[in-house]
């Protein structure tokens, strides 16, 4: 399956189910976009200290994607650079983090990563309304089921990011 492929198809998957199998679901289609992400956005070369170390997606806040993040991201590499995940309590933390997923009750602690240049390099990715608005990168909306995409380009050009006009493509950009 072509990677554009794959994220067209993860675009129009449906989360319907019952309440509890639609979060875990959810959360299995996040893990998988957070993973597709990395095919499709170019970073800085200054974001890695050698060709070898991780590209790591962190998670800010409490995990809730259970295990399906690590499973998306087992023995895949992107360029030389194994992909790997870890979970942060604070914004802080981030150094060495490619990839932050903010988890919605963590947004506000996110806001010092959005406003500092010294984490240029970082896909800030969230899932709370007004996310991408409020300076991150990328945002997960669930609407009619589906799990649908916001761009921020101007907080990815501040980051140094370069995002493949086929992800564009899929999302609804905003300011």
């Amino acid at each position: 399956m072509t990677r554009l492929f794959q994220l067209v198809f993860l675009a129009g998957v449906s989360i319907a189910g019952s309440p509890a199998g639609s979060e875990m679901e959810e959360y299995r289609v996040k893990a998988l976009f957070l993973y597709n992400f990395t095919q499709f956005i170019e970073w800085p070369l200054e974001s890695f200290k050698d060709a070898t170390e991780p590209l790591t997606i962190c998670v800010l806040g409490s995990n809730p994607f259970d295990k399906e993040l690590d499973r998306a991201l087992k023995g895949k590499k992107l360029d030389g650079h194994p992909l790997a995940s870890r979970v942060i309590g604070e914004a802080s933390q981030a150094s060495g983090c490619q990839v932050v997923f903010v988890t919605g009750g963590a947004a506000k602690r996110a806001r010092s990563l959005m406003a500092e240049s010294k984490h240029s390099g970082v896909l800030t990715v969230g899932e709370t309304p007004g996310f991408a608005s409020a300076g991150g990168v990328v945002n997960f909306l669930v609407k009619d089921g589906r799990v649908r995409l916001e761009i921020n380009i101007t907080a990815a050009e501040r980051e140094q990011l370069r995002i493949s006009a086929k992800l564009l493509k899929l999302a609804e950009i905003v300011k």
